[in-house]
């Protein structure tokens, strides 16, 4: 089963039902999918259905008599379930040990932090916390002081919060750089994040400002491989953060759902030079996910679901479709942290002639897997082609 371009599409915290480990995470009774379709009684998402989205096994969603996708669901190897760490593990990188994980940072590190800005050794926050709560809480001691908001999640990030009028971007910017150079060896964060925003207490709003500080790649990746071998890579989203433009040779830095979307269609459209093009559509996650707002994701899932038959009519013959997610995040869950789950995998084009059920796979990686097997390339080290 061969093509000659593949298109990934990582709808962002879509997950399928808690993995086994979910307890270690406080994960218990997660779904996100499910429990959408459970909170607002209905799904409209018919394309994704006819793919076999219901199919998969403990999907809690309509199933179908004949799929026209491959359809499965994929475990997440690598210990965590964090941006980061699934995307790489998409690319056929499992991290072990994976990123570490803070409810607290040392005090001396931050006191270092700031006088390395330059700036008094002043913050606020430094707590787990939802990016829009901890705005609203600390939004206004944070125009009045002129200290930054830092705050973590149960994912491996060091988020800094700041208005755009009280710090401005060049030196919010800054600030994460320094942080990115610091947090290393023992404290091994995943990404450093800017988190800008606007506005007056009791109306903070956050801007697509938004800037990630990922960490290169600790091993090769498929991104890396294609690269070295003269295919051109296509990023859209964040993805050239998420891999610190290793491997990813052109960029489309959209920032929510909508534009990337439209990229992605007009790549496949028009796209005559890249091998893979792998979109990230965060607004699930970010918007949706992270505010524990069930309404809106159902929504978004539904006005994706409307857009996929333009993706499908835009792609060529020789092309591979998979959507697939990176990890979970149940909105329906008193928690407003990533989810540990199962995400699904959906695989459609013309080389698939008899979609079958994938089950349950051992690992992300088994998206690499497929890629490079199915454009000539032999096994990749870990993770099995499901082609």
């Amino acid at each position: 089963m061969m093509f000659k371009r593949a298109c990934v599409i990582v709808l962002d915290s879509v997950g399928i039902g808690e993995l086994p480990d979910a307890a270690e995470y406080g994960d218990v009774g997660a779904h996100t999918l499910g429990n959408i379709y459970k909170h607002r009684g209905k799904l409209e998402i018919p394309n994704l259905y006819a793919m076999g989205l219901g199919n998969i096994e403990n999907a809690q969603l309509p199933a179908v008599d004949k799929p026209i996708a491959a359809y499965g669901k994929m475990a997440e190897l690598t210990k965590a379930k964090d941006t980061t760490s699934g995307h790489w593990e998409m690319m056929g990188l499992v991290m072990n040990p994976p990123f570490a994980t803070f409810k607290n940072f040392p005090e001396t590190m931050l006191k270092e932090w700031l006088c390395r800005a330059g700036r008094e050794p002043k913050w606020l926050g430094n707590y787990p916390a939802s990016g829009t709560h901890i705005m609203d809480e600390l939004g206004e001691a944070h125009m009045k002081t002129g200290a930054p908001i830092v705050y973590t999640s149960a994912d491996s990030v060091f988020q800094i919060a700041a208005h755009e009028d009280i710090i401005p971007l060049p030196e919010l910017y800054k600030l994460c750089e320094i942080a990115r150079e610091m947090l290393v060896d023992d404290l091994f964060i995943g990404r450093v994040i800017a988190r800008p925003f606007i506005g007056k207490p009791n109306g903070f709003t956050r801007t697509e400002n938004r800037k990630d500080y990922a960490v290169p790649p600790t091993g090769k990746t498929l991104l890396d491989v294609l690269e070295e071998k003269g295919h051109a890579t296509l990023g859209i989203g964040k993805i050239e953060d998420i891999f610190c433009n290793r491997g990813v040779t052109h960029v489309n830095h959209t920032t929510n759902n909508v534009d990337g979307i439209a990229a992605t269609i007009d790549a496949l459209k028009n796209d005559t030079e890249n091998t893979l093009i792998f979109t990230n559509l965060v607004d699930f996650d970010m918007k949706f996910g992270h505010r524990n707002d069930p309404e809106g994701y159902g929504k978004a899932l539904e006005d994706f679901d409307k857009a996929l038959p333009k993706i499908m009519e835009a792609m060529r013959d020789d092309d591979l479709l998979i959507i697939t997610a990176d990890h979970g995040c149940d909105p329906t869950t008193p928690s407003t942290d990533h989810s540990r789950e199962y995400v699904p995998v959906l695989a459609y084009g013309k080389c698939i002639t008899n979609p079958a059920n994938l089950g349950t796979r051992a690992t992300f990686a088994d998206v690499a897997a497929s890629i490079y097997s199915g454009l000539g390339f032999g096994k990749w080290s870990i993770g099995e082609s499901f082609l």
